[in-house]
């Protein structure tokens, strides 16, 4: 059986890559230090063949020894959020996330000259392609526009360097992978969270479906949105982007290659609102709309080119929105009964 260090597992996106190895057959090592969410349970914590270390992926020691015996490490552990959050901690997102690389990259390059380490799969972000100025991004268009102006961006751009040289030097082979827009159940609150209004309901400092769902849940009307809501994304589920992710990792035409995973639909915030503002109002109910100031880096459009994940690895991300939101919906007003959001 081959076994999987995933560093970030208790995390959002962590948490769907973990259940897709273990359905996949694998023995997974999951490393985490609970510093977003604090503690949580997760449904695999039982799981035969699933082992759980709470502990810093800054910590080189520790994640050289969890990768000894480790046949793929897909490096997930990251301070990652929403747009709030790139704003609220822009310096802790950067240097709290180029030691956590340094460490894992140092620990993958130990790892592969005295195990049997085959590669490492980093989560980069959608965010490389921050200054875009045309449309769908390619793989290899973040390296022919200007760099991100977000911390976050920047960062991410950095990882993609850092699997890049990592090769260059130590021939660690490496597979970079690009989620787009994760919607899916599991996201909580985040420690540490500041007081961000949007009208009269505190963001979630999360993501734009969390925080438009508990916004109407909560009865807020006119509804608050960021922007003019002609923002475009490619919502993308969070099932999906796992079984592009552990796709990637494990085919062998993805070897030292990027890939963009994501929905080929896009929509835009304001649809995005119209849509969940139906599902729980229901029909005939007017939707009305306040525009509030955006943040610096709300990125106006993020549109993937998915062809190559389609031609290479064969991946399609095929959950609609509307599934999604019949998932992320119900989990989100009972983590508003819960007050966990």
């Amino acid at each position: 059986m081959q076994k999987v260090l995933v560093s970030g597992s208790a995390g959002f996106i962590g948490g769907y890559v973990v259940e897709e190895l273990l359905k996949r057959g694998y023995a997974v090592v999951g490393i985490d230090n609970y510093s977003k969410y604090g503690k949580v349970t997760k449904s695999y914590d039982s799981h035969p063949d699933y082992h759980f270390v709470e502990g810093d992926a800054r910590d080189t020691e520790l994640m050289t020894r969890l990768l000894a015996d480790c046949d793929h490490f897909i490096a997930g552990a990251a301070l990652i959020g929403g747009i709030s959050y790139f704003h609220t901690y822009a310096y802790d997102l950067l240097a709290s996330n180029e030691r956590i690389m340094a460490s894992c990259c140092d620990a993958a390059i130990e790892a592969r000259k005295s195990g049997r380490l085959k590669k490492m799969t980093y989560m980069s972000s959608s965010m490389v392609f921050e200054s875009a100025t045309e449309w769908p991004s390619y793989e290899g268009q973040e390296r022919e526009v200007p760099p991100p102006l977000s911390s976050y961006g920047f960062q991410k751009l950095a990882v993609e360097y850092y699997a890049k040289a990592a090769w260059d030097q130590y021939q660690l082979p490496y597979t970079i992978v690009r989620p787009f827009n994760c919607v899916g159940a599991g996201e909580s609150r985040a420690l540490g969270d500041e007081e961000i209004l949007s009208g009269n309901v505190k963001l979630a400092m999360s993501h734009v479906v969390p925080d438009l769902v508990q916004k109407i849940v909560k009865g807020q009307d006119p509804l608050h949105i960021l922007g003019s809501g002609d923002q475009v994304r490619h919502y993308t589920y969070g099932g999906d982007l796992a079984r592009g992710i552990v796709t990637a990792m494990e085919h062998e035409d993805a070897l030292n290659e990027d890939f963009n995973l994501s929905t080929a639909e896009s929509t835009s915030v304001m649809q995005l609102a119209e849509a969940i503002w139906k599902k729980i109002k229901g029909p005939g109910v007017p939707l009305n709309v306040v525009s509030d100031e955006p943040f610096e880096y709300d990125v106006q459009r993020r549109v993937p080119a998915t062809d190559k994940a389609k031609r290479v690895l064969g991946f399609e991300a095929t959950t609609s929105l509307d599934e999604m939101l019949d998932e992320v919906i119900p989990w989100i007003e009972n983590a508003i009964k819960n007050g966990t959001i």
